[in-house]
């Protein structure tokens, strides 16, 4: 049923393709080239580099459910009009490749950057006590990338490549705003790896989804979850909810984390249950209208969850 809905989807969607051939692309009047990004983690690898010389665009609406977003006639529109078109590339994202499929046999001159062709991907972890339907036992890739600073750092070399390729003008800002990110970056990793060298707890509850697999990996964290990091689950079934509680009480962990947007019902259920604190650890996959418009960004949500992280897991 999932299939033939994102199936029909994408028909009606196809639909506006005749008109869009009919489109010349738009004149931008300040000169900039536009690029459209998909989800906030690209946006703001983006908006970062680009700085004020170029228009970017982000798809998906602040505080919306990246799981069940799907573009519009609109956004294929937006897409056509741009210079870079910067989107995960995993199998969430069908629609979009169908739409870039479509793209690329009516339109040349648009940079296609799919983030997951960058780094080197890893399966979707299925762990312990998780709850998990006949579709997420399939095997598919994690798509969570940028929650390693590391791999953040090779999509924020890849976009400014790209951008110097649209806009070889303005390549030397470009290349010095990426050189000064990737340097945040850095710190940022070092900071993560001197908190795992120190810590005294290497084991994290998430009573939620688990999208934090490349971070864990990459710091040697063992990790426990409600669901896998694309489910579409949002209730917990009794099973899931007692393993998490007894391996709270098991190890005497001290704080159960969840992500953000999420209702956070079975945070409050396990916090209560074993006396641990309920804390946010922000993916980053999506933002609140509220930290978006104060500015928000990859950089100060990881170093809330470093401080977060070292609250609790060092002494």
């Amino acid at each position: 049923m999932k299939f033939f809905c994102k199936f029909m989807v994408f028909s009606a969607l196809l639909l506006v393709f005749p008109l869009l051939q009919g489109c010349k692309k738009q004149e931008i009047v300040s000169g900039k080239i536009i690029i459209v990004a998909a989800n906030f983690p690209a946006y703001d690898f983006c908006r970062e580099i680009a700085g004020d010389l170029a228009n970017v665009i982000m798809l998906l609406p602040p505080g919306a459910e990246s799981h069940s977003w799907e573009p519009s006639p609109r956004d294929i529109i937006t897409i056509q009009n741009s210079d870079i078109f910067i989107f995960n590339g995993g199998e969430s994202d069908s629609l979009l490749w169908d739409i870039v499929d479509e793209i690329e046999e009516r339109y040349s001159g648009i940079i296609i950057l799919p983030m997951m062709e960058i780094v080197d991907l890893v399966i979707e972890e299925l762990l312990e006590g998780m709850q998990t339907d006949e579709e997420e036992e399939e095997f598919e890739y994690d798509e969570h990338i940028w929650t390693s600073p590391f791999n953040a750092s090779l999509i924020v070399e890849a976009i400014a490549e790209a951008l110097c390729e649209a806009d070889p003008a303005n390549a030397e800002e470009y290349i010095y705003n990426a050189e000064m990110y990737l340097e945040e970056l850095e710190y940022l990793d070092e900071a993560f790896r001197e908190l795992a060298d120190s810590a005294r707890l290497k084991t994290l509850v998430f009573a939620d989804r688990f999208p934090f697999r490349y971070f864990a990996d990459e710091y040697g964290f063992t990790c426990y979850a409600a669901f896998p990091g694309c489910s579409t689950e949002t209730e917990p079934s009794a099973a899931t909810v007692a393993f998490l509680i007894n391996k709270v009480r098991e190890e005497r962990i001290p704080v159960v984390f969840h992500i953000e947007l999420s209702n956070e019902r079975m945070a409050d259920t396990i916090a209560e249950a074993t006396g641990a604190r309920k804390i946010l650890l922000h993916s980053v996959q999506k933002i609140s209208r509220k930290d978006f418009e104060q500015g928000e960004g990859y950089l100060t949500l990881m170093r809330q969850n470093l401080v977060r992280l070292q609250e609790v897991l060092v002494e």
